[in-house]
């Protein structure tokens, strides 16, 4: 190890709770003395956020260990995530690996690393593992600090909905959520701190309950908080959207009108298969509901490609619903087998070159329909959050509907809000210059 003082590099290779998680766990290394280094760089402590979602944990594991003990070959490797709850065995065979944390004792990680000084490589991995994932509301132990002019803000974790593709319910248990109050604590110290957006994430965000407290109730509290700007839900199930979050996020000054709702597939013989809550009805209603109360609505979409059974007809009904709805942009995933779900057990498995040309042809469809969805910016002036960096002379950031707009490098500043009037769309982004503030620009915001 360095004699000076420790470094940390921390990656994720999962989802945006997985990110939040990973940026709270970095919060409290820089609290015990560490030194934060991007990943890829010299090191003495690796900490590795997997996933397991799908069959390329392993190897972005492996990858991962592999690329960072090249350069720091002494580096202690801690790994934690689904992947080090679902795959703790395959894990203990892989070279490089000092101490694996499973899901009950995540967040405490850095609890179980030796002291600075005494950070060696190990004969064999340390497991702390437990198969029993605790049920009640919880607390987090520090602020999920990160690089972005958005914050990720965990509000709940653990799933119920046993999906027949899913293993999150598995990695993470079951539905929990986060005592309000610390919620809330996390709100006022990320807003202070500068971020002008806070992104709520979860597994199954919308079914947040505390004390009586649904999701948009605590949307109301965290909206009290005078710093706080914007404030944007991430991935929702469509069965868990009431009509009061409609007609909540409608009336909002700070929540973005922005809906992630994942589709799956567009035909019901499927979505029985996968285990959904809903018909093609039911989302084609909500949306219709939604799109009632929020013409501008931004909307996204997870769609999977590949399920066991998805013949000619079922995959043409997938196609002809995402034509119908008003997306942004789709999701594209190609189904993948998860041992231990209950998708294993079905037949009728497509081949790979047929799942491959189908998942080309719904991107392609994405790619139209978000280019069709940000013509209809073109002579309209929004509210836009800036990124950090540039990229080819121009500065990009988003709207409160997602919409990712660039104007000319130099003259907006990261982290700030400017009205923009957007004049043009060319490769996936929205072009325009900073406009003069004006007494509407506030209110359109989020639109």
């Amino acid at each position: 190890m360095s004699t000076s003082t420790p470094r940390a590099s921390l990656h994720t290779l999962g989802c945006r709770l997985s990110q939040s998680e990973t940026a709270m766990l970095a919060d409290t290394l820089t609290r015990q003395g560490y030194r934060l280094v991007e990943f890829g760089k010299e090191t003495d402590l690796l900490v590795l956020n997997t996933c397991s979602v799908t069959e390329h944990a392993e190897k972005d594991c492996r990858y991962a260990i592999r690329k960072t003990l090249r350069h720091s070959p002494h580096a202690f490797v801690a790994v934690t995530g689904c992947y080090a709850q679902t795959g703790a065995a395959e894990l203990q065979t892989v070279p490089g690996i000092d101490l694996i944390v499973g899901t009950q004792y995540k967040m405490h990680l850095p609890e179980y690393l030796p002291a600075p000084d005494k950070l060696r490589k190990q004969a064999e991995p340390e497991l702390r593992h437990s198969r029993t994932i605790d049920r009640e509301d919880f607390v987090l132990p520090g602020t999920a600090y990160s690089d972005s002019t958005r914050a990720l803000l965990k509000i709940q974790d653990g799933c119920d909905f046993m999906c027949s593709f899913c293993l999150i319910p598995f990695a993470r248990g079951r539905e929990r959520s986060r005592v309000a109050e610390d919620v809330l604590r996390e709100a006022r110290e990320l807003a202070g701190h500068g971020y002008k957006e806070l992104v709520l994430t979860g597994v199954n965000i919308g079914r947040y309950a505390y004390n009586g407290m649904e999701l948009v109730d605590l949307i109301r509290e965290i909206e009290a908080i005078p710093d706080v700007v914007r404030i944007r839900i991430s991935s929702i199930e469509p069965t868990t959207i009431p009509p009061a979050l409609l007609h909540h996020m409608a009336a909002s000054t700070k929540l973005c009108r922005y809906l992630h709702i994942p589709l799956q597939s567009g035909d019901d013989g499927i979505l029985q298969a996968m285990n959904r809550r809903y018909t093609v009805r039911d989302y084609e209603d909500l949306i219709g509901q939604a799109l009632a109360l929020m013409p501008d609505l931004g909307l996204g979409t997870d769609i999977m490609v590949g399920f066991p059974g998805e013949d000619e007809q079922a995959f043409a009904n997938t196609r002809q619903t995402a034509e119908r709805l008003p997306f942004s942009y789709c999701h594209v995933f190609s189904y993948s087998t998860r041992p231990g779900t209950a998708a294993t057990r079905l037949e009728d498995r497509l081949p790979p070159d047929v799942i491959r040309n189908r998942s080309r042809t719904l991107a392609e469809l994405s790619r139209t329909k978000a280019l069709t969805f940000y013509q209809r910016h073109i002579g309209r002036t929004e509210s836009v959050l800036f990124e950090q960096g540039d990229r080819d002379g121009f500065r990009t950031g988003t709207t409160g509907n997602f919409t990712r707009v660039a104007v000319p490098a130099g003259s907006a500043a990261a982290g700030t809000i400017h009205p923009v009037t957007i004049t043009g769309v060319m490769d996936g982004l929205a072009y325009g210059h900073l406009a003069a503030p004006s007494a509407g620009s506030a209110r359109r915001s989020l639109l």
